[in-house]
């Protein structure tokens, strides 16, 4: 016994002696010219739980969404069915609830106007969990924001790049400075307004002489750098980050959007799903899907559009590129699945995926 006293002192006493690492204040992006002088955002600790602990539990920790709102909708249709409802909170039976009438449809569209925050990386975490334990294929957020933590939104960003988003910023809409990175995030994106970045600025920095700043921002802006290019964009937004100046906003054109990869489908995620269709039906049949598909991203895919005009356009593609193929029936562009929302629309905002390898998790209930 006295043994074992001893070895939990000694083991108590080296935990304590541990150095800390010291606590940095959290990244924002600099003022935003259209919409002012950006207040630093309140510092708030980064989420506690990675998105595959949401699903093994009812007991959440605490979030809030303390300078955003978020609505849920289970339709493409905001023009003229709205946004949907307020999610009250972010508790787990809230966000249950305010999902639930999703599932028949399978698709919940996030509406999420507001800050970049850890609020804002729990809400996509939680409301993914859930549409994970309903079979809620497609997510859509629905985004205009004009940026905030850095480190949030990266973390926001990786989520929705294990959980099949589609981003959407509709007109009226805008996303800037650090929400540009929840662009690359996303499976497809689809952009209608304005996005546009600027120089990035340490809360409560102490720096005094353009070295010191520099040092400060140098390791954040690697990963920001690495954030781009696991995600199949380019780095060089991240140069443009450190160079325009904060009190400006340098707005993307739609080229520019195309050329940095962050409008369209994604690369990365195109790059997997090729991979897994070629296997199955051979390149042939790869090569023209991908034709479809890039003639679908460019006449068809409009932010709000009603499913059904999509769903017609992509059909009516189909025989331009020799569908449908009797070959791999189930991976024809506008093949149904499951009963869900079918046809070019849902093929596009969903990985090219099979279904057997598809992960099922339990459907939720209560």
């Amino acid at each position: 016994m006295l043994k074992k006293l001893l070895m939990i002192s000694f083991c108590l006493l080296a935990a304590a002696c541990q150095p800390k690492a010291p606590a940095q204040a959290p990244v924002t992006l600099g003022e935003d010219a259209s919409n002012g002088p950006s207040r630093p955002v309140a510092s708030a600790p980064l989420s506690e739980m990675a998105p595959a602990d949401y699903l093994k539990t009812t007991y959440w920790p605490n979030a809030a969404l303390e300078t955003g709102e978020a609505r849920i909708s289970c339709d493409y249709d905001y023009a003229g069915l709205g946004d949907g409802h307020k999610l009250p909170d972010l508790t787990f039976f809230s966000v249950v609830d305010a999902l639930t009438p999703c599932q028949p449809q399978g698709v919940v569209r996030l509406r999420y106007e507001g800050k970049i925050d850890a609020g804002f990386t729990a809400l996509v975490q939680r409301v993914a969990a859930i549409a994970d334990r309903m079979e809620i294929p497609v997510r859509i957020l629905d985004i205009s924001s004009s940026g905030g933590h850095v480190e949030e939104a990266i973390r926001a960003g990786d989520t929705m790049a294990e959980t099949r988003w589609a981003v959407w910023v509709r007109e009226g809409s805008y996303c800037h400075s650090s929400c540009v990175l929840i662009l690359a995030g996303g499976d497809t994106r689809s952009i209608a307004g304005s996005v546009g970045v600027h120089r990035l600025f340490r809360d409560q920095s102490k720096a005094t002489s353009r070295a010191e700043l520099s040092a400060e921002l140098k390791d954040v802006s690697g990963q920001v750098r690495d954030y781009l290019v696991r995600n199949g964009a380019d780095a060089r937004i991240a140069d443009l980050m450190m160079t325009v100046a904060n009190r400006r906003l340098r707005l993307l054109s739609d080229g520019e959007l195309r050329e940095y990869g962050l409008s369209g489908s994604n690369a990365v995620q195109d790059d997997l799903d090729r991979i897994r269709l070629t296997r199955r039906c051979g390149e042939d049949f790869a090569r023209r899907r991908d034709a479809w598909l890039r003639a679908f991203e460019g006449e068809c895919l409009e932010p709000g559009k009603a499913f059904e005009s999509m769903d017609e356009c992509g059909r009516a593609l189909e025989p331009r590129f020799g569908f449908p193929d009797a070959k791999c029936p189930g991976d024809n562009p506008t093949a149904d699945r499951r009963g869900l929302p079918t046809g070019a629309a849902a093929k596009l905002l969903l990985p090219a995926l099979p279904l057997d390898e598809k992960k099922s998790a339990d459907v939720m209930t209560r």
